[in-house]
């Protein structure tokens, strides 16, 4: 297993894909081993120990509906479920397994065997706007237009900016790592399930909602400007 510190000598960031580090451009980056970190659960996951190397194809971006990433571990450990990533709400990002484990949170097998997940923690809903300036995280944006699956969500509140641009040093790691594509659904299905993703042959970015129509995460994050914004450096 990985032991290693989370900082080598060039004093960069790292993420962890079958026991080997990768940079990421992102100093609030802390692994499942580095103190104050939060671990997936054994038994919430698949264990690809020492099996032939992991290939994941696709990142799915997930909000959480809780108030922290801690209370979003607690989640998953109850739920049985995991996710290899977590952004809280100052931005930290935490990675609670090595990338080549399957984490079970795709809401399909075919995908989360190909896939790496992240919750990006999000109450969602407005009454908790008063719980985020109360505890000193400012007041979120509140989207109002967001249509997922052909429909128009409620009014609900929005990624904070900091976790955005912790969520594309993230995206840019994590491709430099295991060669996911800037790609992501257009068109008819930029904004809905896609046969492609669930079939398992996608390869790129995508919402939970791509995956299942039961999801409307993440409904308003707009996947297609932020790879732009990637893929101009």
């Amino acid at each position: 297993d990985y032991v290693s510190p989370n900082y080598d000598n060039d004093g960069l960031a790292r993420i962890v894909y079958n026991g080997k580090e990768f940079p990421i451009n992102w100093d609030k980056t802390v692994l499942w081993t580095d103190k104050g970190g939060l671990m997936s659960k054994l038994g919430c996951y698949k264990s690809m120990a020492g099996q032939r190397i992991r290939k994941p194809t696709m990142f799915v971006n997930h909000w959480d509906v809780c108030l922290s990433s801690k209370s979003c571990q607690r989640v998953l450990d109850r739920r049985g479920i995991s996710v290899h990533f977590l952004i809280d709400n100052d931005g930290t990002i935490y990675q609670t397994l090595d990338l080549q484990h399957i984490a079970w949170h795709a809401s399909s097998r075919k995908v989360n065997a190909k896939s790496i997940g992240v919750e990006i923690s999000n109450a969602y809903d407005l009454k908790w706007q008063k719980w985020y300036k109360k505890n000193g995280f400012g007041e979120r944006a509140i989207t109002t237009d967001a249509v997922v699956h052909g429909r128009t969500l409620r009014p609900h509140l929005e990624f904070y900016p900091v976790q955005l641009e912790a969520l594309k040093a993230l995206w840019e790691a994590v491709h430099n790592a295991c060669g996911i594509p800037y790609e992501t659904p257009t068109g008819a299905y930029k904004n809905t399930k896609s046969p492609v993703v669930t079939s398992g042959k996608f390869k790129g970015f995508i919402s939970h909602y791509h995956v299942i129509k039961s999801k409307i995460d993440c409904g308003g994050l707009d996947i297609e400007k932020m790879l732009e914004d990637l893929k101009d450096g």
